[in-house]
């Protein structure tokens, strides 16, 4: 059985409410109401912070971010997905289809989330230096809560560019802030991670699901690439373990990085927690101060459930295949996707073009049905269970191998090709992968153009679907690494952000009339 450590224990009243003053006595005006409890009365010991912190990861869990719209967000701004067909919700299309504007409600539902997270972090952060009875513990959540701030605003500054800069937690209706400059934005990020690296721990055995040292590490990583300091990028990574008991190594079995039973294994660095609540309906869980959380992820790509997104045909070719072009000999295409044909249900039932609900693919030339295999649980069940079975299967955020991929493109940028070409190799030797190593006839390597093709094949076939292919596409189309823009209809000027969302706008009149161009 899995141990499952962030639960949702949040006490909300104390995170939301700042003051209460109730009397209608002259004298006594100043006097707090003793029914609500203050920020300034509860923050005192290192067991109320924590409960303050676990309440910044419930806000993350919930429906509106991990456990459901923050993986459709990526992906629909991505290349790696596809319309399952005509279930696919509306505002979810608008978004993959290039469309989207300031009043779509799954923007807006990231939005919102994310700044729901940032706010209680700052809560934390700002009364942590008063927590005296355990000054280990505090200096640690007062990290997690950086590094959860900074990933936050990670997600929004390059989704939406320059966004609102909030450093304190908000007490009054007059602390609207203004957009930011993405300069800004990304200062704050990269303090908060380097201060989280500094005082978080490594990993453990008993203390799952909450940021590390070596998550920090990563994420720096994420952002310094993205700022185009490959320099920093690198220093960060290399100071991610691996060897001895904190260590981090890729894992013999690809799939162990995307099943339940294995989840937080040698390759996993940072993931959200989620619990099976064994439901067959909707009672997925959410900001609740007792509820436990589920994903719905495996609801919504599910080959025998909603199927609402599909691996895209560029996606499904780009793994490597025989001289015929017939089969796909890269292991990673079968432990992708399912096509019709594979089993499931522990190789008890046959996946069949009939199960798998609206649209086909066309792989290698020929038409079929294909879904995603990744996070999905029907890898042990079968119908009618598994059909619309809210999962407890981990979201990972970060594991080993990306980290690898990015250090192979920090030594390209740098100029060390060789270095590169190692790291990517070392991705391509596990054992259940064991694909030959760079160069091959398909990819040679003897210039940084050719490396630069490499990785990103490389990053497409190991990585597909885990979220991480639009901040990618970001990076890479202002290095002009793309001979045709990864999406059709792509303007330059306009479809780089989302828009600022309609709400955000309409009530911050620091904000109001700056939209992002084109919208």
């Amino acid at each position: 059985m899995k141990t499952k450590k962030i639960y949702a224990w949040s006490v909300l009243t104390a995170i939301m409410v700042t003051a209460t003053v109730n009397s209608c006595k002259k004298g006594s005006l100043n006097t707090s109401d003793p029914n609500n409890v203050t920020t300034n009365q509860y923050y005192k010991t290192s067991d109320q912070l924590t409960k303050g912190v676990n309440a910044i990861y419930v806000a993350i869990h919930a429906l509106g971010l991990v456990s459901r719209e923050w993986f459709f967000i990526h992906d629909l701004r991505s290349d790696d997905v596809a319309s399952g067909g005509g279930q696919l919700e509306a505002p979810r299309g608008q978004i993959l289809n290039g469309n989207c504007d300031p009043t779509n409600p799954v923007m807006n539902s990231v939005w919102n989330g994310w700044y729901t997270t940032i706010f209680r972090a700052n809560v934390v952060i700002a009364n942590g230096p008063a927590v005296t009875d355990n000054a280990g513990l505090r200096d640690r959540l007062v990290g997690e809560a950086k590094f959860l701030r900074a990933w936050a605003y990670f997600d929004l500054v390059s989704q939406w560019g320059g966004v609102p800069l909030y450093t304190s937690a908000v007490t009054a209706a007059s602390d609207f802030q203004p957009r930011a400059s993405e300069t800004e934005v990304y200062a704050l990020i990269i303090k908060d991670l380097q201060d989280a690296a500094a005082v978080l721990p490594e990993k453990s055995g008993t203390d799952k699901g909450r940021a590390t040292a070596s998550a920090a590490n990563a994420m720096l990583g994420r952002v310094l690439m993205q700022t185009g300091d490959y320099a920093g990028a690198k220093a960060a990574l290399l100071k991610i373990p691996t060897t001895g008991t904190n260590g981090y190594t890729l894992t013999s079995r690809y799939l162990d990085n995307f099943e339940e039973e294995t989840e937080f294994n040698s390759e996993s660095i940072f993931e959200i927690v989620f619990v099976d609540k064994g439901d067959g309906g909707f009672n997925w869980g959410g900001d609740s101060p007792t509820e436990a959380q589920s994903t719905v992820r495996n609801q919504e790509y599910n080959p025998i459930a909603w199927r609402n997104l599909i691996p895209s045909n560029k996606l499904i070719n780009e793994f490597e295949s025989t001289a015929t072009g017939a089969i796909k000999s890269d292991p990673r295409f079968h432990y992708t996707v399912y096509q019709s044909g594979d089993t499931y249900n522990k190789g008890a039932s046959v996946l069949t073009d009939g199960d798998q609900n609206g649209n086909s693919s066309v792989l290698n030339g020929v038409t079929k049905k294909i879904s995603f295999r990744k996070f999905m649980i029907i890898y042990k069940e079968g119908l009618p269970a598994a059909g619309f079975h809210p999962g407890g299967n981990n979201q990972r955020i970060i594991r080993y191998a990306e980290v690898l991929l990015m250090l192979a493109e920090c030594e390209n940028e740098l100029g060390n090709t060789a270095a590169a070409v190692n790291y990517l190799n070392m991705i391509r030797a596990r054992a259940d992968v064991a694909m030959p190593p760079y160069p091959t006839a398909q990819f040679p390597v003897g210039s940084k153009a050719d490396v630069v093709k490499a990785i990103m094949h490389e990053k497409t076939v190991e990585m597909g679907d885990e979220e991480v292919r639009g901040i990618d596409i970001l990076r890479w189309r202002k290095k002009q690494y793309f001979t045709t823009d990864p999406f059709s209809y792509f303007k330059k000027g306009r479809d780089e952000l989302l828009p600022i969302p309609q709400a955000e706008l309409d009530n911050n009149p620091k904000v109001n009339g700056h939209q992002n161009p084109g919208y």
